[in-house]
C-alpha cells in the first residue's frame, strides 16, 4: 500500500501537468495527499519543515541563474543579435541545409547561455521562413528544434550553462566541466544520429510530394534582413560567458579556499555565515559569466535595448519566476515522497541494480518522465538519493565526474514526454499539435535515452572521463 501511495502521487502530478495545470499549485497537493494516506498527524510538520524548506533552499541556490539566463537571452533576442546568427548562419550553410542550420543556430544559442524556453521563441521565426523556403514540413520544426536546444547542449556538452548542467555539481562536488570526453562522446552520438533521422523524414517527406503544408496556424511574419549587427559582434555576449565560465569555475576556489565565513554584522554577537565553497562554485561562476554577458549587450546594442528594455525584461522575469518556482515546487515534492515509507521500498527496488552508473540513469530519467520536467527530476532524484549513488560510486572506483555526467545527461532523456513545459511551448508556439509533430520529438528522445548508456558502455570500456 506505501508503494502504490507514492506512485499514485507521481502519477497523479504527472497527469496535473499533462492536462496542463499549475505544478505550483497541484505540487504540494500531491505530496501533502500521500502523506495524509500515510500518516495524517504529518501533514503539517511535513508541509512547513521538508516541502518548503527544499522549495526555498532550491529557490536560494538556483534562481539567479534562471532569473540571469532568462534576462542575458532576451536581452539577445532585443538586440538583434539572435537574428544577426541566425541570418550568418543560414548564408553559410545554404537553404538545402535548412535542418542542419536551425540546429546549429538552437545549440549555438543555447551553449552560449540562453534559456531553452527563449531560444524556442528566438529560432522560430527563421526557422519557419527557411524551411518555407526549402519545402520541408513545417511538422518537423519542433523535432529540429528539439534536437538543437533540448539535447547534447544542455546537459552533455562540458560547460553548458544550463540549469541541468548545473543541479548535480553541489552534489557530486564536481563543476560544470565534469567529464569532458564522455560528455562530448554523448553529444557528438546524440547530433549526429539526431540528423540523420530529421533527414530521413525530410526525405520521405520530399518522396511523397509533401510541402511546407497549407493552413496553418501561428505563421511568423517574413523577416527584415536590414541593419542587423555584424554577426562577429553578436557573438562576443556569447563568446564571453563561455569563457568566464571557464575562468570563474578555475578562479573562485583559488580565491576563497574550501570554506569562507563572514560576519552578517558588526554590532552584537551574530553567528558567523560559513560557505562551502565546493557547493557554490558553478553557480557562482554561471552568474558571474552571465552578468559580463548582459553587459557586454547593453554596451554593444545600447540603443537598440534601451528604448524596449522596460517591456521585454517584464516577461522575460516573469517566465524566470515561473520556470524557477516549478522547480523548486518539484524539488520540494520530491523531498515529501523520499520521506515516506513507499519511497525506500522504491529505493531498494532499484538498488537491486548493482551497477551504480545503471541505477542513477533509470532512476533519473524515471523521475524526470514522471515529473515531465529534466530539471525537476534530477532534483528530485539526486535529493533523493545522492547519498546512495555516492557511497555506491566510490566503492565501485566511479569517479564523481561520470556520475555528474550520466545524471545531468539522464535528465533529459524521458523528461520530454507529452506532459512537458518545454514540449507544450514549443508546439504552442509554432502552432502545431502533438499530433502533427510529437513522434519526431519523441525520436529525439530515445535517441537522446539511449545515449546515456552509450556514454556508460564508453566509459566501462575505455576508462576514459
Amino acid at each position: 500500500m506505501s508503494v502504490l501511495i507514492v506512485l499514485g502521487a507521481l502519477i497523479f502530478l504527472m497527469w496535473i501537468a499533462y492536462r496542463g495545470y499549475s505544478v505550483i499549485l497541484f505540487a504540494p497537493v500531491a505530496a501533502l495527499g500521500a502523506v495524509l494516506l500515510t500518516d495524517p498527524s504529518l501533514v503539517a510538520p511535513m508541509f512547513s519543515g521538508l516541502f518548503m524548506e527544499k522549495l526555498a533552499g532550491f529557490l536560494k541556490l538556483y534562481f539567479p541563474v534562471f532569473l540571469l539566463g532568462a534576462l542575458f537571452g532576451k536581452l539577445i533576442e532585443l538586440s538583434g543579435f539572435a537574428q544577426s546568427i541566425v541570418t550568418a548562419v543560414i548564408a553559410l550553410v545554404g537553404g538545402k541545409r535548412a535542418i542542419a542550420a536551425i540546429v546549429a543556430v538552437c545549440a549555438l544559442l543555447t551553449y552560449g547561455g540562453v534559456s531553452l524556453f527563449v531560444v524556442v521563441f528566438a529560432v522560430y521565426p527563421f526557422a519557419a521562413e527557411m524551411f518555407r523556403k526549402a519545402s520541408i514540413p513545417k511538422r518537423l520544426i519542433p523535432g529540429t528544434i528539439a534536437l538543437g536546444a533540448f539535447t547534447f547542449t544542455m546537459d552533455c556538452l562540458p560547460g553548458t550553462p544550463q540549469i541541468q548542467n548545473i543541479i548535480p555539481t553541489p552534489f557530486f562536488k564536481t563543476t560544470i566541466y565534469a567529464a569532458p570526453w564522455l560528455g562530448s562522446i554523448g553529444g557528438l552520438f546524440i547530433l549526429v544520429c539526431g540528423l540523420a533521422y530529421l533527414d530521413w523524414r525530410r526525405r520521405w517527406a520530399e518522396q511523397v510530394g509533401e510541402g511546407y503544408g497549407e493552413n496553418l496556424v501561428n505563421e511568423p511574419a517574413s523577416l527584415n534582413h536590414d541593419r542587423l549587427p555584424h554577426p562577429l559582434v553578436a557573438l562576443i555576449p556569447l563568446l564571453l560567458v563561455g569563457v568566464l565560465n571557464k575562468v570563474l569555475t578555475g578562479a573562485i576556489p583559488q580565491f576563497y579556499g574550501e570554506t569562507h565565513s563572514f560576519l552578517p554584522t558588526a554590532i552584537g554577537k551574530a553567528a558567523p555565515v560559513t560557505q562551502e565553497i565546493s557547493r557554490v562554485t558553478a553557480v557562482w561562476a554561471v552568474q558571474g559569466a552571465l552578468l559580463v554577458g548582459i553587459a557586454a549587450v547593453l554596451v554593444l546594442a545600447w540603443k537598440a535595448v534601451s528604448s524596449r528594455f522596460l517591456e521585454g525584461s517584464k516577461p522575460a522575469i516573469a517566465g524566470a519566476m515561473l520556470a524557477a518556482m516549478n522547480t523548486a515546487a518539484e524539488y520540494g515534492f520530491g523531498a515529501v515522497i523520499a520521506a515516506l515509507p513507499g519511497f525506500v521500498a522504491l529505493t531498494r527496488a532499484l538498488e537491486t541494480i548493482r551497477n551504480p552508473l545503471v541505477s542513477e540513469a533509470v532512476t533519473v530519467t524515471t523521475l524526470a518522465g514522471i515529473t515531465g520536467s529534466a530539471s525537476g527530476g534530477l532534483s528530485i532524484a539526486l535529493a533523493a538519493m545522492s547519498e546512495t549513488f555516492i557511497p555506491a560510486a566510490l566503492n565501485s572506483g566511479v569517479p564523481a565526474e561520470v556520475m555528474h555526467r550520466v545524471a545531468s545527461m539522464a535528465s533529459g532523456g524521458m523528461d520530454t514526454l507529452p506532459h512537458n513545459g518545454a514540449v507544450i511551448t514549443l508546439l504552442a508556439v509554432t502552432g502545431l499539435t502533438h499530433r502533427q509533430s510529437y513522434r519526431d520529438i519523441f525520436a529525439v528522445t530515445l535517441i537522446k535515452t539511449v545515449a546515456v548508456f552509450v556514454v556508460i558502455a564508453v566509459y566501462y570500456l575505455t576508462g576514459v572521463v
